[in-house]
Formats: structure tokens, sequence, C-alpha cells
């Protein structure tokens, strides 16, 4: 037995492979999104590929997917946010962080996805990279000539810039 990829702390056999195997109906947008990424871990290229909502189907391949989930070694999925995507609502928005290797070199994904349900099952919809937030210099910026913040008289240049 072995841990399920999605980082639940459950069995892989207990946790996402019934559903990824078709064995059990996903409930919530949260256990499509862990599912989806066991299957990247695990390279189960359909059902990625069929967890797509028909929407959005031509936006996505199955040897792209292939490609993408087979050369990558995933490191870990981390739900940051759900809104809505239980059983009894229609839409479900997650923000989550995935990290994982690509060619020998580490990335931190971090995405906002959308679900749907379509006929009673749900689907990825789309998602959107969430942009760093801009960091805003809280005092005015000193210049190299401008008096030493510090007080010492001297230019900043001379004093604590060094």
């Amino acid at each position: 037995m072995s841990l399920c990829p999605c980082g639940s702390g459950l069995e892989y056999s207990e946790c996402c492979e019934p559903y990824i195997k078709g064995e059990k109906d996903i409930e919530t947008a949260e256990a499509l999104l862990r599912a989806r990424y066991s299957a990247h871990a695990l390279s189960e290229v359909e059902f990625i590929y069929n967890s797509v909502h028909a929407d959005k189907k031509n936006e996505h391949s199955i040897k792209g997917i292939e490609k993408w989930a087979s050369e990558s070694k995933w490191l870990g999925l981390n739900i940051l946010n759900t809104e809505k995507g239980q059983p009894d609502d229609n839409e479900g928005i997650i923000e989550f962080q995935v990290k994982y290797n690509y060619k020998f070199e580490t990335f931190n994904h971090h995405e906002i996805s959308y679900f749907k349900k379509d006929e009673g099952k749900w689907f990825f919809y789309d998602g959107e990279p969430v942009k760093p937030k801009q960091i805003k210099r809280e005092e005015p910026k000193v210049g190299r000539n401008d008096p030493c913040p510090c007080g010492s008289g001297k230019k900043y240049k001379k004093c604590c810039l060094k």
C-alpha cells in the first residue's frame, strides 16, 4: 500500500484511485482537483483529459498532457482556498499551489481553478495563474546623495549604504 499523491494522508486505494478508475463518482470540486493532481503524478492521462469540461476540451490535447505529466516529478499539492464546489453546488473555485520538477528545475505553480458540474458530474473548466503581489515601499526611496536617514549628517552613500 502507498499513500495517495494528493497529500490527503490516505492510502491511494482509499482516496483518488476509485475516482481515477471510474469506480466512484466525484462528489466535490476539491475531490476532482486532488484526483487530477494524483493522475498527473501517476500519468493517468485519460482521466485528466476526460475530467476537462466539454466546452474546454479543444484547449487540451492528450499528447500534451501525457508529455507534461510523464516528464515532471510531482512534489506536492497545497490547497489554499475553496469556494463552493460542494455536492449541492454547480460551480466551484479552488486556489492551490503545486510543486514539481521539470527538466531538472523545481517550479511552484500557483493557480485559481474553476470547476463546473455537467449532468451531475464535476469537471475542470478553466484555470488562471495567480500573479505575485507587487511590493510597495512604505517609506520614500533614499537616494545615494540624500542625507542618511540614520541622522549622522553624512550622505547616504558614505554612511549606511556601505
